[in-house]
């Protein structure tokens, strides 16, 4: 039987890979001179992340790497109450280690400034494309609504063993690509707020609105999938 002291363990290690591996493609390769990977590549390096460690650990505490998907989890009732919050504090915990690792790394190169965003997530003029804070809200409640939705088809009984890490790691992908112009993409408060506490200022100070949309997107996605895919309601 795997303890809860090992799942929050997988999930500090898995929200620090998730970070260092989404953010870092941002920070440090995006924009490399001649091959930066760009858009596409900071999208696919975000899928990657989760589904590296959705094979590596979901075994263990169901890889969840993200309070909303535990907060969805919760709601869809396949993870327990008492669970939710040492869950989300793991999380955050890896989330600014990985972050801190980051920060490390990055800043060994000159003309490094941490306050151009570190790969943070805004509205308004700390938004990529400039959107509206109801622009961002927007997306993220719909966007991680959909993300917790896959989630939890892709893991029912019923779904085909073995390839939920594929769909959930391309669904991450898609969601990326859909809205780095429009947020830098959160659908993760503990993302959010792991790069905002070292970009600090206004990154810090919009955060709060990464962690209500998508534990609000998160609440909707399990509901939405418990009424059209639970065969008892």
């Amino acid at each position: 039987m795997v303890t809860l002291q090992k799942k929050l363990l997988a999930e500090v290690f898995g929200t620090f890979w998730l970070v260092l591996g989404g953010c870092g493609s941002a920070v440090i390769a995006s924009a490399f001179p001649d091959v930066g990977i760009g858009l596409l590549g900071v999208a696919l390096a975000f899928g990657l992340t989760v589904l590296t460690m959705a094979f590596a650990i979901g075994h263990i505490s169901g890889c969840h790497l993200n309070p909303a998907v535990s907060l969805g989890l919760c709601v869809g009732g396949r993870m327990p109450s008492k669970d939710l919050i040492p869950y989300i504090l793991a999380q955050v915990v890896g989330g600014i280690a990985g972050a801190g690792v980051l920060y490390v790394i990055a800043s060994g190169t000159a003309g490094f400034d941490v306050s151009a965003g570190f790969a943070s997530n805004g509205y308004g003029d700390l938004s990529p494309g400039k959107y509206s804070m109801t622009a961002v809200l927007v997306t993220e409640v719909v966007l991680t609504a959909g993300f917790i939705y896959v989630i939890m088809g892709a893991t029912d009984e019923r779904a085909p063993a073995g390839l939920a890490p594929i769909a959930i790691g391309l669904c991450l992908t898609l969601i990326h690509l859909i809205s780095i112009p429009v947020s830098n993409t959160s659908v993760n408060p503990a993302r959010s707020l792991a790069v905002a506490v070292f970009a600090g200022g206004g990154y810090l100070a919009q955060v709060w609105l990464f962690w209500v949309a998508p534990l609000v997107g998160g609440a909707l996605g399990a509901v939405l999938y418990k009424v059209v895919g639970d065969d008892n309601c």
